[in-house]
């Protein structure tokens, strides 16, 4: 806002020397840079001598110029002090800053929207140390990233030039968590454009649009609408369940969380069984699925199951015993 307000002050100021110019070129038949020279120093109000004597009309050209130079410089001074006052040049440099860590982002998420989905989402990444940049265009959803100190983009996401600001092509994955479904589905289709592999996380306000989404290209589509809807119904049925649930996947004063492992072609773990990688035993976390490279899910897994390359295995246990874990598997 300050921006535009200084750049219109230094347009009347052009202004005003353009007007000046010309006047003292048509009513003085003074030669154009000396025009513009009585122009320079009327306004700095220098005190210089008249370059020629003036007419009665030349002498109301230079009234109007002081009267008109002083309060549009005045104005203008006020305008810089203010930015030194209330820090908009540190926030100027600290908006490059950003634009410059949004440029040496990899392996990041993109998150477009920032409204209640998308401010629970940015949270919960913030928290895992997880980098993301946010693509938002509207003032008051801006204004609440700045105070988070959130990269962003100001810009509109359904457009190729913010995906591509945003390095798509270097992103782990996408979501798309606008209030409107038709801008979901836009998304999704310039996603899919620029990376045909990506990893597309959609939100569907009504779910008669989740086909439209998958269709688009979207991985995986959420209505948070039917599952909060569940979720309440789940909390009346079966308490205890819920409660378990959210101690497994939100994490609490037990420490405990629901995790997700996939085992690399050099893990140690390759190639044995549940009972033999003593998982177990050496990190004290409980395997509650392993989901296989086909997309086979095996609930609840025997000891006997064999651990194969590429496997995903859902663990839960302590967030340290996790993170041991993590680092080996």
């Amino acid at each position: 806002m300050e921006s535009k307000k200084l750049f219109n002050a230094f347009a009347m100021l052009l202004g005003i020397i353009g007007t000046g110019t010309l006047g003292y070129y048509y009513f003085e038949q003074m030669p154009l840079f000396e025009a513009f020279y009585m122009t320079i120093i009327t306004i700095s109000t220098v005190g210089f001598s008249e370059v020629v004597p003036l007419t009665h009309v030349g002498r109301m050209i230079t009234v109007v110029i002081i009267v008109l130079g002083i309060s549009v410089g005045t104005y203008t001074i006020g305008i810089i002090v203010k930015w030194f006052v209330e820090g908009e040049l540190q926030h100027v440099f600290w908006r490059l800053r950003v634009k410059k860590q949004i440029a040496d982002l990899k392996n990041h998420y993109i998150i477009c929207g920032f409204g209640r989905i998308g401010r629970t989402i940015c949270s919960e990444l913030e928290a895992d140390k997880i980098d993301f940049v946010i693509i938002e265009q509207d003032v008051s959803e801006i204004e609440e990233i700045d105070k988070e100190k959130y990269l962003f983009l100001e810009m509109d996401a359904t457009t190729e030039e913010a995906l591509l600001q945003a390095h798509i092509l270097e992103a782990r994955g996408l979501v798309t968590a606008v209030n409107s479904d038709a801008n979901n589905v836009f998304i999704t289709l310039t996603a899919r454009g620029l990376r045909p592999d990506i990893f597309v996380l959609a939100r569907a306000s009504e779910e008669r649009n989740e086909e439209k989404l998958i269709k688009a290209g979207a991985t995986r589509v959420i209505s948070p609408y039917l599952i909060g809807a569940r979720r309440m119904a789940q909390v009346l049925r079966r308490p205890t369940v819920v409660d378990f649930i959210d101690i497994a996947l939100m994490g609490n004063h037990l420490g405990l969380i629901m995790e997700e492992a996939k085992l690399s072609k050099d893990s140690i773990f390759v190639g044995k069984s549940l009972i033999t990688s003593n998982l177990r035993r050496d990190y004290g976390v409980i395997i509650v699925a392993i989901k296989k490279i086909s997309g086979e899910m095996i609930f609840n897994p025997m000891p006997m199951e064999t651990l194969e390359e590429s496997d995903v295995i859902v663990v839960i246990g302590k967030k340290d015993d996790l993170k041991r874990l993590n680092k080996v598997i």
